[in-house]
């Protein structure tokens, strides 16, 4: 039997791929939603990227998507949330009558990290500073969200086995 083994791919990325990042990540969140039974949709506000109703609770929720895309070297960073994020999505929650929610997705390594909270529990866990409020990515966090029950995770490891010289 022949194993592929995975060789070094360079990462170069394209000009547009803070862009396509984000499309990507409110695309997974999405499905895997969908996938689960939620009712949901795509939403072109400022504010929110997703609404979606919890099968579970009832709960209509209003959902902004975060990412990033992490270069090699640059794994376990933060990401930062500006301050004005918590104000739009209160106003775009406020219009629809949905609770505020975040994802936060981030793409490092071999792995694709999803998180999904209400925006109150982001908010305990990590108040604003000055202008952003920080998503922390390292190894203790990871396992901090993962014993926490208000917040939701799910990841993908992945690789490229074969792929352009």
């Amino acid at each position: 039997m022949n194993s592929v083994v995975e060789s070094a791919v360079r990462i170069q990325k394209s000009s547009r791929h803070s862009k396509i990042t984000g499309n990507f990540a409110e695309s997974l969140v999405l499905y895997w939603l969908s996938k689960y039974g939620f009712e949901c949709a795509h939403v072109d506000h400022v504010g929110i990227d997703l609404i979606a109703r919890n099968p579970h609770s009832g709960e209509l929720m209003g959902i902004s998507v975060k990412s990033r895309s992490r270069n090699e070297g640059k794994e376990g960073q933060y990401l930062s949330i500006p301050n004005d994020n918590f104000d739009k999505i209160e106003a775009a929650c406020g219009a629809f009558g949905c609770s505020p929610y975040f994802a936060i997705v981030v793409d490092e390594g071999s792995t694709i990290h999803c998180f999904i909270l209400s925006k109150d529990r982001l908010l305990v866990m990590f108040p604003p500073g000055k202008e952003v409020s920080g998503w922390k990515m390292s190894k203790s966090w990871l396992e901090r969200y993962m014993a926490d029950p208000g917040v939701k995770y799910f990841r993908f490891e992945h690789s490229t086995p074969k792929w352009w010289a």
